[in-house]
């Protein structure tokens, strides 16, 4: 064996050795502590639509993804104290997605995950790439009782959250 084939084999066995230690390491994960937020690849803004009459307050959360860096986002609500789940929402990303849930979830699962994948179709056991998460809806998330408001200020703050000093627009 010369010595460049040698040479070759090492290095073949550690970039493997690389991308098997690359691929085991946790995900980001990231405390999204506003109602805006933004990090390379991905900008969420939260907004509540008030409920009338007996109808539950909804909260609305706009997601804009990146679908290369991230094709796959599942929104995940936790209860921090028993460790219980509940998958809110799992879909590829598209650009802009909103994902609506009842105010009254938060009480039940006041952790929520946005669990960004690297891949398409993650397979059960697949580690998320990033995970932003929030602990109950974020006390600066602006109210609203009419939808057309609600819409223009999540777009509005999407945009400023993607244009904040070293935020990469997704």
């Amino acid at each position: 064996m010369s010595a460049v084939t040698r040479l070759l084999a090492i290095a073949i066995v550690v970039f493997a050795m690389a991308a098997a230690r690359a691929a085991d390491a946790p995900p980001r994960e990231v405390h999204g502590m506003s109602d805006a937020f933004a990090a390379p690849g991905v900008a969420l803004a939260w907004g509540v639509m008030r409920g009338t009459g007996d109808a539950p307050a909804v909260v609305d959360v706009r997601i804009a993804v990146d679908p290369m860096t991230y094709p796959r986002v599942a929104i995940v609500g936790r209860d921090p104290f028993s460790s219980r789940e509940r998958v809110l929402a799992t879909s590829p990303t598209a650009g802009l997605t909103d994902l609506r849930v009842p105010r009254t979830s938060f009480e039940r699962y006041p952790r929520t995950e946005f669990r960004f994948f690297a891949t398409a179709a993650p397979e059960p056991a697949e580690t998320p790439k990033l995970i932003v998460y929030f602990l109950g809806v974020p006390d600066t998330t602006p109210e609203f009782a009419n939808e057309a408001r609600l819409d223009a200020s999540l777009g509005e703050r999407i945009v400023r959250a993607r244009n904040a000093p070293g935020s990469k627009a997704p």
